[in-house]
């Protein structure tokens, strides 16, 4: 029965690791392409300006100690209200298309403060 409830915490430990792997090479992902369209000038000003307000939201949210497994608990509900936030702080002209790339890059970064955080 031991083995059993062991060999079950350690298959939810391999998951919850997988899980933050493949979050986390989205954040990397998103944060590429946040990089790649922010070469232009007009559109990394607006970027950046929606970058900051999803990570004001963040450290409101998350706070300044976490583990990466709290911020991805924090991502998996964040479409609501990072669309909330920069609907009403940071809202430019064609905005929603762009909020995921601003999810993934704020995440991305914010992550490096995590407590286990690593490259």
């Amino acid at each position: 029965m031991a083995g059993c409830l062991l060999h079950r915490v350690r298959d939810t430990g391999a998951r919850v690791a997988l899980a933050l792997d493949v979050v986390r090479s989205e954040w990397e992902d998103g944060y590429r392409r946040f990089r790649d369209l922010s070469r232009d000038r007009v559109a990394g000003d607006r970027l950046s300006r929606q970058l900051e307000v999803v990570t004001d939201e963040l450290r409101k949210r998350v706070g300044q100690t976490f583990t990466l497994e709290d911020l991805a608990e924090k991502y998996r509900a964040a479409d609501e209200w990072v669309r909330d936030a920069v609907s009403e702080h940071a809202a430019t002209p064609g905005w929603p298309r762009t909020l995921a790339i601003v999810q993934d890059a704020a995440f991305h970064l914010y992550q490096r403060g995590a407590v286990d955080y690593a490259p």
